[in-house]
Protein backbone atom coordinates (compact mmCIF):
# COMPACT_ATOMS: atom_id res chain seq x y z
CA UNK A 1 0.00 0.00 0.00
CA UNK A 2 1.16 3.68 -0.67
CA UNK A 3 1.89 5.86 2.32
CA UNK A 4 0.36 9.46 2.59
CA UNK A 5 1.73 12.29 4.65
CA UNK A 6 -0.28 14.70 6.38
CA UNK A 7 1.16 17.50 8.83
CA UNK A 8 -0.12 20.87 10.13
CA UNK A 9 0.39 23.89 9.05
CA UNK A 10 2.59 24.85 11.35
CA UNK A 11 5.74 23.30 9.32
CA UNK A 12 5.32 26.11 7.14
CA UNK A 13 5.06 24.14 4.22
CA UNK A 14 3.14 26.44 1.91
CA UNK A 15 3.57 24.50 -0.93
CA UNK A 16 3.39 20.71 -1.07
CA UNK A 17 4.35 19.89 -4.57
CA UNK A 18 3.22 16.43 -4.15
CA UNK A 19 0.36 14.39 -3.97
CA UNK A 20 1.12 12.01 -1.02
CA UNK A 21 2.25 14.76 1.31
CA UNK A 22 -1.65 17.23 2.78
CA UNK A 23 -1.00 20.25 4.92
CA UNK A 24 -4.08 20.28 7.37
CA UNK A 25 -4.57 24.65 8.32
CA UNK A 26 -4.34 25.34 12.06
CA UNK A 27 -7.00 28.38 12.71
CA UNK A 28 -5.77 31.80 13.35
CA UNK A 29 -8.38 34.84 14.96
CA UNK A 30 -7.56 38.64 14.43
CA UNK A 31 -10.38 39.74 17.08
CA UNK A 32 -13.60 37.90 15.80
CA UNK A 33 -12.26 37.11 12.16
CA UNK A 34 -11.10 33.63 12.19
CA UNK A 35 -8.38 32.61 9.27
CA UNK A 36 -7.57 29.09 8.05
CA UNK A 37 -3.81 29.10 7.97
CA UNK A 38 -1.96 29.00 4.74
CA UNK A 39 -5.51 29.34 2.81
CA UNK A 40 -7.14 32.28 3.17
CA UNK A 41 -4.28 33.61 5.06
CA UNK A 42 -0.46 33.87 3.91
CA UNK A 43 2.30 34.22 5.56
CA UNK A 44 2.16 37.76 4.50
CA UNK A 45 -0.93 38.50 5.27
CA UNK A 46 -0.48 37.44 8.72
CA UNK A 47 2.21 39.84 8.71
CA UNK A 48 0.36 42.76 7.83
CA UNK A 49 -2.23 42.18 10.17
CA UNK A 50 0.01 41.04 13.07
CA UNK A 51 1.36 44.85 12.72
CA UNK A 52 -1.61 46.56 12.74
CA UNK A 53 -3.32 44.67 15.71
CA UNK A 54 -3.13 46.08 19.03
CA UNK A 55 -4.08 42.46 20.49
CA UNK A 56 -1.89 39.17 19.53
CA UNK A 57 -4.20 36.97 17.32
CA UNK A 58 -5.28 33.33 18.78
CA UNK A 59 -3.64 30.19 16.95
CA UNK A 60 -6.42 27.22 17.56
CA UNK A 61 -5.10 23.56 17.22
CA UNK A 62 -6.51 21.06 14.73
CA UNK A 63 -9.93 19.03 15.95
CA UNK A 64 -9.68 15.37 15.57
CA UNK A 65 -12.47 15.59 13.00
CA UNK A 66 -10.20 17.49 10.94
CA UNK A 67 -7.38 14.60 11.34
CA UNK A 68 -10.22 11.88 10.97
CA UNK A 69 -11.60 13.42 7.49
CA UNK A 70 -7.96 13.78 5.95
CA UNK A 71 -7.39 10.14 6.95
CA UNK A 72 -10.31 8.91 5.79
CA UNK A 73 -9.59 10.03 2.19
CA UNK A 74 -6.57 8.14 2.72
CA UNK A 75 -7.68 5.16 3.76
CA UNK A 76 -10.87 5.01 1.37
CA UNK A 77 -8.31 5.24 -1.20
CA UNK A 78 -6.74 1.68 0.05
CA UNK A 79 -3.44 3.47 1.31
CA UNK A 80 -1.73 4.61 4.96
CA UNK A 81 -1.65 7.44 6.86
CA UNK A 82 1.20 8.43 8.62
CA UNK A 83 0.87 12.25 10.43
CA UNK A 84 3.28 14.15 11.86
CA UNK A 85 2.72 16.63 14.62
CA UNK A 86 3.74 20.31 15.60
CA UNK A 87 5.03 19.64 19.49
CA UNK A 88 2.12 17.87 21.54
CA UNK A 89 4.09 20.49 24.20
CA UNK A 90 3.55 22.92 22.17
CA UNK A 91 -0.04 22.42 21.33
CA UNK A 92 -2.91 19.59 21.09
CA UNK A 93 -2.62 19.20 17.83
CA UNK A 94 -0.76 15.97 17.96
CA UNK A 95 -3.45 15.01 20.92
CA UNK A 96 -6.57 15.25 17.92
CA UNK A 97 -4.09 13.15 15.81
CA UNK A 98 -4.09 10.49 17.79
CA UNK A 99 -7.50 10.46 19.17
CA UNK A 100 -8.47 10.42 15.16
CA UNK A 101 -6.26 7.60 14.29
CA UNK A 102 -7.65 5.03 17.00
CA UNK A 103 -10.44 4.79 14.44
CA UNK A 104 -8.20 3.46 11.78
CA UNK A 105 -5.77 1.16 13.84
CA UNK A 106 -2.86 -0.23 11.64
CA UNK A 107 -4.13 2.24 9.03
CA UNK A 108 -2.73 5.53 10.71
CA UNK A 109 0.46 6.34 12.44
CA UNK A 110 0.57 9.17 14.31
CA UNK A 111 4.56 11.03 15.19
CA UNK A 112 4.95 13.76 17.60
CA UNK A 113 7.95 16.00 15.84
CA UNK A 114 8.76 17.58 19.00
CA UNK A 115 9.48 20.47 17.08
CA UNK A 116 7.91 23.41 15.18
CA UNK A 117 8.52 25.49 11.97
CA UNK A 118 10.81 24.47 10.45
CA UNK A 119 11.94 22.21 12.87
CA UNK A 120 8.49 19.94 11.98
CA UNK A 121 9.36 20.74 8.07
CA UNK A 122 12.76 19.01 8.68
CA UNK A 123 10.88 16.08 9.98
CA UNK A 124 8.53 15.84 7.27
CA UNK A 125 10.93 16.02 4.43
CA UNK A 126 13.01 13.12 6.10
CA UNK A 127 10.34 11.40 5.91
CA UNK A 128 9.34 11.68 2.57
CA UNK A 129 13.18 11.10 1.51
CA UNK A 130 12.71 7.14 3.67
CA UNK A 131 9.64 6.84 1.82
CA UNK A 132 11.26 7.57 -1.79
CA UNK A 133 13.67 5.33 -0.60
CA UNK A 134 11.55 2.23 -0.42
CA UNK A 135 11.14 2.11 3.18
CA UNK A 136 8.08 0.95 4.69
CA UNK A 137 5.55 2.26 7.22
CA UNK A 138 6.62 0.91 10.33
CA UNK A 139 10.48 1.42 9.34
CA UNK A 140 9.67 4.72 8.54
CA UNK A 141 8.00 4.96 12.09
CA UNK A 142 10.96 3.74 13.90
CA UNK A 143 13.47 6.25 12.03
CA UNK A 144 11.46 9.35 12.67
CA UNK A 145 11.24 8.48 16.50
CA UNK A 146 15.28 7.92 17.06
CA UNK A 147 16.26 10.68 14.68
CA UNK A 148 14.09 13.54 15.67
CA UNK A 149 15.77 13.65 18.93
CA UNK A 150 18.72 14.87 16.27
CA UNK A 151 17.21 17.77 14.92
CA UNK A 152 18.19 21.27 16.48
CA UNK A 153 15.79 24.13 16.07
CA UNK A 154 17.89 27.79 16.96
CA UNK A 155 16.29 31.02 15.99
CA UNK A 156 16.98 34.41 17.50
CA UNK A 157 14.53 36.98 17.89
CA UNK A 158 14.91 40.63 16.63
CA UNK A 159 12.37 42.45 19.61
CA UNK A 160 10.86 41.14 22.59
CA UNK A 161 7.55 43.44 22.34
CA UNK A 162 5.17 39.60 21.37
CA UNK A 163 7.07 38.30 24.31
CA UNK A 164 5.65 40.96 26.52
CA UNK A 165 2.25 41.01 24.63
CA UNK A 166 1.74 37.31 24.95
CA UNK A 167 2.32 37.38 28.65
CA UNK A 168 5.86 35.34 28.82
CA UNK A 169 7.68 38.45 29.84
CA UNK A 170 7.20 41.72 31.76
CA UNK A 171 7.02 44.80 30.41
CA UNK A 172 10.20 45.63 32.60
CA UNK A 173 12.32 42.93 31.06
CA UNK A 174 10.63 43.64 27.56
CA UNK A 175 11.89 47.59 28.34
CA UNK A 176 15.00 46.70 29.56
CA UNK A 177 16.14 44.54 26.76
CA UNK A 178 14.69 46.43 23.78
CA UNK A 179 17.05 49.48 25.40
CA UNK A 180 19.86 47.52 25.50
CA UNK A 181 19.49 45.58 21.84
CA UNK A 182 18.96 42.18 23.49
CA UNK A 183 17.93 39.76 20.89
CA UNK A 184 17.07 36.52 22.40
CA UNK A 185 18.89 33.48 21.35
CA UNK A 186 15.64 30.54 21.95
CA UNK A 187 15.78 26.72 20.55
CA UNK A 188 13.39 23.34 21.03
CA UNK A 189 14.42 21.15 23.18
CA UNK A 190 12.46 18.02 23.51
CA UNK A 191 9.58 19.61 22.68
CA UNK A 192 9.76 22.97 24.57
CA UNK A 193 10.84 26.20 23.65
CA UNK A 194 13.80 27.15 26.40
CA UNK A 195 16.28 30.51 26.30
CA UNK A 196 19.30 29.12 25.16
CA UNK A 197 21.58 32.85 25.34
CA UNK A 198 21.18 36.69 24.69
CA UNK A 199 23.01 38.56 22.45
CA UNK A 200 23.59 42.39 21.98
CA UNK A 201 22.70 42.99 18.28
CA UNK A 202 21.96 41.22 15.40
CA UNK A 203 25.86 40.95 14.91
CA UNK A 204 26.73 38.90 18.49
CA UNK A 205 22.82 36.99 17.60
CA UNK A 206 23.94 35.36 14.10
CA UNK A 207 27.94 34.10 16.51
CA UNK A 208 25.85 32.40 18.63
CA UNK A 209 23.78 30.99 16.34
CA UNK A 210 27.16 29.64 14.71
CA UNK A 211 28.46 28.90 17.72
CA UNK A 212 25.76 26.78 18.92
CA UNK A 213 25.68 24.91 15.50
CA UNK A 214 29.39 24.02 15.86
CA UNK A 215 28.85 22.71 19.74
CA UNK A 216 25.99 20.57 18.36
CA UNK A 217 28.60 18.73 15.96
CA UNK A 218 27.62 20.80 12.80
CA UNK A 219 24.96 19.86 10.38
CA UNK A 220 24.39 16.63 8.75
CA UNK A 221 23.86 17.55 4.75
CA UNK A 222 22.59 14.54 3.74
CA UNK A 223 19.17 15.07 5.80
CA UNK A 224 16.79 18.11 5.57
CA UNK A 225 17.73 21.60 6.99
CA UNK A 226 16.52 24.64 6.74
CA UNK A 227 16.67 28.03 7.24
CA UNK A 228 13.37 30.61 8.23
CA UNK A 229 12.44 33.78 9.14
CA UNK A 230 9.54 35.99 10.72
CA UNK A 231 8.22 39.01 8.64
CA UNK A 232 7.60 40.15 5.38
CA UNK A 233 11.52 40.81 4.66
CA UNK A 234 14.72 38.65 4.00
CA UNK A 235 16.91 40.67 4.79
CA UNK A 236 18.02 39.46 8.35
CA UNK A 237 18.17 35.94 7.05
CA UNK A 238 20.11 36.62 4.33
CA UNK A 239 22.72 38.80 6.75
CA UNK A 240 23.18 35.21 8.61
CA UNK A 241 23.54 33.44 5.70
CA UNK A 242 26.72 36.26 4.46
CA UNK A 243 28.01 35.74 7.80
CA UNK A 244 27.67 31.57 8.40
CA UNK A 245 29.25 30.98 5.49
CA UNK A 246 31.99 28.83 6.83
CA UNK A 247 29.06 26.30 8.07
CA UNK A 248 27.77 25.36 4.70
CA UNK A 249 29.82 27.13 1.88
CA UNK A 250 32.50 23.52 1.60
CA UNK A 251 29.27 21.04 1.39
CA UNK A 252 26.06 23.06 -0.38
CA UNK A 253 25.70 25.69 -3.14
CA UNK A 254 22.59 26.58 -1.19
CA UNK A 255 20.51 26.91 1.78
CA UNK A 256 17.23 26.49 1.76
CA UNK A 257 14.88 29.14 3.18
CA UNK A 258 11.13 29.50 4.31
CA UNK A 259 9.12 32.29 5.47
CA UNK A 260 7.55 31.39 9.39
CA UNK A 261 3.68 31.33 9.48
CA UNK A 262 1.65 32.40 12.11
CA UNK A 263 1.32 29.28 14.63
CA UNK A 264 4.72 30.47 15.61
CA UNK A 265 5.31 34.17 14.32
CA UNK A 266 2.57 34.92 16.46
CA UNK A 267 4.76 34.67 19.66
CA UNK A 268 7.84 35.78 18.44
CA UNK A 269 6.95 38.52 15.91
CA UNK A 270 8.62 39.49 12.95
CA UNK A 271 12.36 40.04 12.58
CA UNK A 272 13.26 36.36 13.67
CA UNK A 273 15.46 34.11 12.15
CA UNK A 274 15.84 30.27 12.55
CA UNK A 275 18.02 27.10 11.83
CA UNK A 276 16.82 23.76 12.00
CA UNK A 277 18.90 20.44 10.78
CA UNK A 278 19.76 17.35 11.90
CA UNK A 279 23.02 16.74 13.97
CA UNK A 280 25.54 14.06 12.68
Amino acid sequence: MNIQIITDSSSDITDPGREDLTVLPMKITFDTEEYLDGVNLTHKDFYEKLIESDALPVTSQISPYDFEQAIRKVTDAGDLALIITLSGKLSGTYQSACIAAKEFEGKAFVVDSENATVGERALVEYALQLKDAGKDLPAIVDTLEKEKKNIHLIALLDTLEYLKKGGRISKTVAFAGNVLSIKPVVGVVDGEVVMLGKARGSKQGNNLLAQRIDASGGIDFKKPYFLGYTGMSDLLIQKYITDSEHLWKDHVDRLPVATVGGTIGTHVGPGAIAVAYFAP
